[in-house]
């Protein structure tokens, strides 16, 4: 995050406070009736977490660990699902070799993905309490999208206040590079909740392969896109001969 504005430090330091608090408010409760599945479901999170995939045009990336933590908001106490998300959100951000970790993109991280959690189970718990959306696979949807707005308008308005942009503009484009990707997860988290009760917690590990897929689909696609603007740009660069002439060639 270069060149922070006053207006962009006081927002990283609303969420900050917020995820803190959600974050502190979850251990004081702690809860965990099965440890191994806990660990089982945190150190998949994890693994997931690294598989990371930089968005194009912009300075964020995304992981396939989102349908670990839906999962675990369907399956596990709040205390439990809080601190996945935490310690996700901090693998995620660990900068590749020869990078430094700036603490206060650390603490943004964490925190923003903490508060999403935190929206996503409080959607989730209070929708379980209407006879008409009890179905898991509907509730695991409704918590998916409430975690979709609460994870993208944080990110979409420090990047607007450091870069001043627009910060709808900004927001709709992460959508639509980003929506895809929600949706799939909320399925995929949808069919293993419903899953576990036939074959059991070790679920999420039948669902990393399919996200590993989903990770080096992903890549490939954003790298040809950008591959592809690249092309679009130089090309657009030419000089009107030239480029006629590279067309007639191409057809």
């Amino acid at each position: 995050m270069k060149n922070i504005t006053i207006s962009a430090k006081l927002f990283i330091g609303a969420i900050a406070a917020v995820g803190v608090t959600a974050l502190a408010g979850g251990l004081l409760r702690w809860e965990c009736k099965d440890p191994v599945r806990f660990l089982s479901f945190l150190i998949i999170a994890m693994v997931a977490s690294r598989l990371k995939i930089k968005l194009p045009g912009t300075t964020g990336n995304m992981s396939v660990n989102l349908p670990f933590i839906l999962i675990a908001v369907a399956e596990l106490s709040f205390p439990e699902t809080v601190l996945i998300a935490a310690f996700s959100a901090f693998i995620q951000g660990l900068p590749a070799k020869g990078w430094r970790m700036k603490p206060v993109q650390a603490l943004f991280n964490v925190s923003t993905l903490v508060v999403a959690v935190a929206v996503a189970d409080l959607v989730f718990r209070y929708s379980a309490g209407i006879p008409s959306l009890a179905a898991k696979s509907l509730l695991i949807a409704l918590a998916g999208a409430a975690f979709l707005v609460a994870d993208t308008v944080p990110v979409a308005g420090v990047i607007a206040l450091t870069e001043n942009l627009n910060p709808l503009r900004v927001w709709r484009e992460m959508l639509t590079l980003t929506f895809s990707y929600f949706a799939l997860s909320a399925g995929i988290a949808a069919i293993a909740a419903t899953a576990t009760h036939y074959v059991g917690w070790q679920t999420p590990l039948l669902v990393l392969p399919v996200m590993a897929g989903a990770y080096v689909s992903y890549r490939r696609y954003f790298r040809l896109s950008a591959a592809m603007a690249i092309a679009n740009l130089q090309f657009a660069t030419l000089p009107a001969g030239a480029r006629a002439k590279a067309e007639i060639q191409h057809v």
